[in-house]
């Protein structure tokens, strides 16, 4: 074990040094055509009996879940140096489909988006990547990945062998190998191994005999990821539902479920390298729950018997980051509805902000004790900024200036309306002859609603409670409104597939079925500029004021006296807030801030006089936050 660990250390700087070289040629960059003659060399990673070889000599991979999407890009660098610096050697990173192609055949691999950018900042760190492409990738991810698109096609099954789903995936794979299939380690990158799929025997559909595996499996080939080691990872538990003959097969599990898992595995696969593809160091949060904190000591000590028998291992995740944007997914349980919050925290070593927490070290230790490798420094984190107390006076009504709506006899989805994210306005009139006490019945309610008579709000349906019916008095002719937030799609489960956001039903309002409904997709990709004036503000609001700052720095918001909704900081979209907690904050990057006046925008549902942002030190984010409940 410490000679693979002086053969990786030493292949990877010799990676390094050719690849940079490569790059220097233009030969790993996608527009010199590289792609089309990487196909040729076999991967440098091999299974040989029970160990990894790289380019031939034993290898172990110690690996760290870092996602590009959930880090600031002026922050990858540092990320990456900090992962190096406890004494991995690897990255494992998820590609989110949904993220760029927004719409059908429209790319975006520029800025926060540009995933072979990250992949060479990783090498020249002088850390391996293991690629997972997806299509799907859970991930606590809006949808575990697929765009929303999709689903416009009711005929759509996600995730099957159906050639509405199979053509647009093959494009999508194929457009992704032009970005980093050049950046394979059978090119000098590194690249050394790809996941088919993700998780696929936990995804309780009746058993095809491994077609629709074979299918991505194939797409992956014709993607050119030929030059990378192809390997499966699921629970021990569902492991034959969700492998390949031929194909290299890991182990996924959990804080105290390391010994049973691994025997599954060896059991399943016995005489082939153990690789735990995900160990689960942490957890995450959903809205109205507790905040998820983990056993490090029982980690540590799981971690150290993986790492002391020669296997490999990926800490998923390391750094988990933030949700920005509106990508939050949810889970499902016993067929609940639980959306995650923005903070990607996952008392992970790293945290939200970047900083090494206390296990960080421990693993560190361990890991240098075990391996008698002494690591990198660990570069410092520059102090957290206080903020002081801000005022947001300024507002702007959610009602002020809508687009001109759609027009449909029944409700349709964000999806039909060609929206993914956001909120939907759904608008009809009480039919005559409607008076009195009557029960307001959404059919399909995804996920959280508002309902208006005539512009008063009445109540709420939430999805996260199983309610969706409401009593309201009405009369005829009163005007009906129902604001609809999709709160994040479900990413795991079968449960993905009906996964449309909006009404996909009905309403009934006592024994009527209501029509005539004038739609109004309110995807809000930016906070609206104009508009605004010093008064309080009733209904769903926009606040806006500006944060004088000397030194940008990392900071958090606190948004405790917040209501529910969302924040904008200089454009960009730090994420949810919602006064049920058990998030109470929402991370802000010292590289998205700038010395002088910074523009923070609030859309907060509840409406009212003029919003606080009240100053709190930084040790108080990172403590655990009690439940809360509320609308």
């Amino acid at each position: 074990m410490n000679r693979a660990q002086r053969d990786g250390g030493r292949g990877m700087r010799r990676l390094v040094v050719a690849g940079a070289a490569l790059w220097m040629a233009g030969l790993l960059n996608p527009s010199a055509g590289a792609q089309e003659k990487q196909a040729a060399t076999a991967p440098p990673l091999q299974v040989v009996g029970d160990r990894f070889l790289l380019r031939g000599k034993p290898f172990q991979i110690l690996s760290g879940e870092l996602e590009y999407a959930r880090i600031p890009r002026a922050d990858w660098k540092d990320r990456l140096r900090k992962v190096h610096a406890m004494g991995l050697n690897t990255i494992t990173i998820y590609v989110f489909w949904n993220l760029h192609e927004p719409r059908p055949g429209v790319y975006d691999f520029s800025g926060q988006k540009d995933v072979a950018e990250f992949i060479r900042e990783a090498a020249a760190e002088g850390l391996y990547v293991v690629l997972r492409p997806g299509p799907y990738v859970c991930a606590e991810w809006d949808l575990g990945g697929y765009p929303a698109w999709l689903l416009k096609d009711h005929s759509m099954v996600l995730r099957s062998s159906q050639a509405n789903f199979l053509d647009p995936a093959r494009r999508w794979m194929k457009r992704l190998g032009q970005e980093l299939a050049p950046l394979q380690a059978s090119n000098g990158g590194p690249i050394l191994a790809v996941q088919v799929e993700n998780e696929y025997g936990s995804f309780t559909v009746p058993d095809d005999g491994g077609v629709y595996l074979r299918h991505i499996h194939q797409i992956l080939l014709d993607s050119g990821f030929t030059g990378s080691l192809l390997y499966t990872a699921d629970g021990g538990d569902v492991m034959a539902k969700g492998t390949l003959p031929g194909v290299f097969a890991a182990v996924d599990y959990g804080t105290g479920d390391a010994q049973r898992s691994l025997d599954l595995l060896k059991r399943f696969r016995p005489d082939t390298p153990v690789y735990a593809a995900e160990y689960w160091d942490g957890w995450f949060d959903h809205w109205g729950e507790k905040h998820q904190v983990t056993d490090a000591a029982k980690q540590e000590a799981e971690i150290r018997g993986v790492i002391e028998k020669g296997y490999s291992i990926n800490l998923y995740v390391i750094h988990g980051g933030t949700t920005f944007g509106w990508m939050n997914g949810a889970n499902s349980d016993h067929d609940g509805y639980q959306p995650d919050v923005s903070s990607y925290d996952y008392d992970a070593p790293i945290d939200e902000s970047g900083r090494p927490r206390p296990k960080y070290f421990a693993l560190r230790d361990m890991i240098q004790q075990v391996t008698h490798q002494t690591p990198i420094a660990v570069p410092d984190s520059p102090p957290m900024m206080a903020l002081p107390e801000l005022r947001l006076s300024e507002t702007r009504s959610l009602w002020a200036g809508l687009p001109k709506p759609i027009h449909s006899e029944t409700p349709l989805s964000m999806e039909d309306v060609d929206q993914a994210y956001g909120y939907i306005l759904y608008r009809t009139t009480v039919p005559k002859g409607s008076q009195g006490d009557l029960l307001l019945h959404v059919d399909g309610l995804h996920s959280y609603a508002r309902v208006y008579v005539n512009g008063t709000l009445s109540g709420v349906m939430d999805r996260r409670l199983a309610t969706n019916e409401l009593k309201l008095s009405v009369h005829g002719g009163e005007r009906l409104d129902l604001l609809v937030e999709n709160s994040g799609r479900i990413n795991f489960t079968t449960k993905l597939l009906g996964e449309r956001a909006g009404i996909l039903g009905d309403v009934h309002l006592g024994s009527d079925v209501l029509h005539g409904w004038d739609i109004v997709p309110l995807p809000i990709p930016q906070a609206p500029t104009a508009g605004y004036k010093k008064a309080a503000c009733a209904g769903p609001c926009f606040y806006q004021g500006d944060l004088q700052v000397s030194a940008p720095a990392d900071t958090y918001l606190n948004t405790e006296r917040l209501g529910k909704g969302v924040v904008w900081v200089n454009g960009h979209l730090l994420g949810r807030f919602w006064n049920i907690g058990p998030s109470g904050s929402l991370f802000l990057p010292g590289a998205w801030l700038q010395a002088g006046k910074n523009r923070i925008t609030v859309l907060d549902l509840n409406g009212g006089p003029e919003k606080l942002l009240k100053p709190e030190d930084y040790q108080t984010y990172v403590e655990p936050r009690q439940e809360r409940t509320s609308d």
